[in-house]
């Protein structure tokens, strides 16, 4: 199960990227977005980001113990999951996703409070937490850029 749990945990080693794996990850976010827009449902993206916050506690919390350190480069589900968070129920096109993947990178880096705070939870609870809530941010700060007038996204 450790094995399953660091494959996870990467997302199928992205997180072993050299530089940026965080971007790499936040990028493996975008494709499954883009994925489940093109072949599911709202209540299928909703269930995607369910599924991939329990799926990736319990994998962030194997690559914790594997890794011997709180929050190892390597994971990057959770990165996944805030680029999900930050696209879900929004109304974009490939620009509005670009906008979105780089909103969430920036306040991935910065995590404004609460974010750095659920950092603290236990295990993999606190890596996928802190993007989640990285990930609502970046959903807000896209429903106000789609306000703006004259801007396609």
């Amino acid at each position: 199960m450790r094995r399953i749990g660091l494959v996870v945990a990467t997302c199928g080693f992205v997180g072993y990227a050299p530089v940026a794996p965080g971007t790499f990850g936040s990028a493996a976010g975008l494709v499954l977005f883009a994925a489940l827009r093109t072949w599911s449902t709202s209540a299928g993206e909703v269930v995607a980001v369910l599924l991939l916050f329990v799926v990736g506690a319990w994998s962030g919390t194997v690559a914790e113990r594997h890794a011997g350190r709180t929050d190892p480069g390597i994971v990057v589900i959770d990165e996944v999951l805030g680029m999900l968070v930050t696209l879900i129920f929004l109304p974009v096109g490939v620009v509005g996703a670009v906008v979105g993947f780089l909103v969430f990178r920036v306040l991935d880096i910065v995590k404004p409070w609460p974010a750095r705070a659920f950092e603290r939870l236990p295990g993999g609870w606190g890596i996928m937490a802190d993007d989640a809530m990285a990930g609502v941010y970046g959903n807000l700060v896209m429903r106000v850029l789609l306000l703006l007038p004259g801007l396609a996204l």
